[in-house]
């Protein structure tokens, strides 16, 4: 850890600008395309959506003993993680492929972390269950993936599911 120095620094003052320059040109032409080279190994992307949508469905929680034993391992840190509190839904993107017309569309679970976290701070704020997962889709839909934002999804897949992908993320700079 005390090896590690910057190479060199993001400036935020432009807000999307620089970062635009490192993320636009990764993207690929859809995420059709995305699925087809998985069979050369492809397991990130980033591509254009469109026609998104927002849902939810009850999750399946894991039971406390099999989480406690997950957290107790060493972090990167050598320090003992404390279990976080399970979220009791999955969120879903569902969309088409930007620019392809025969796309049928996707339905992709997110699991960027910030969904998850705005999930536990809000609940206390947001009394009723339907209120805070309207809010939660207002901010995932409305606000992040508006018409006002040249939106692309950051996806990933896992090695022994390698044609099953997730949203692990939304670049979202205004147009």
């Amino acid at each position: 850890m005390n090896s590690i120095e910057p190479l060199s620094h993001l400036d935020t003052k432009q807000k999307w600008e620089s970062r635009k320059k490192i993320v636009v040109p990764t993207v690929s032409p859809s995420f059709c395309s995305i699925i087809a080279d998985t069979e050369k190994n492809k397991s990130l992307g980033a591509f254009k959506p469109c026609d998104i949508g927002f849902s939810w469905q009850k999750a399946t929680l894991e039971s406390e003993a099999k989480r406690e034993a997950c957290y107790a391992q060493l972090s990167f840190f050598d320090t003992n993680k404390k279990a976080i509190e399970q979220i009791p839904f999955d969120f879903y993107y569902q969309f088409k492929c930007h620019g392809c017309p025969d796309c049928l569309g996707h339905k992709l679970s997110i699991i960027d972390w910030e969904i998850g976290q705005a999930y536990r701070d809000w609940h206390y704020k947001y009394k009723s269950e339907e209120q805070l997962l309207e809010m939660l889709k207002q901010t995932w839909l409305d606000r992040l993936c508006s018409e006002k934002n040249d939106v692309y999804f950051y996806v990933g897949n896992m090695k022994r599911f390698r044609d099953h992908f997730m949203v692990l993320g939304v670049f979202y700079p205004q147009k």
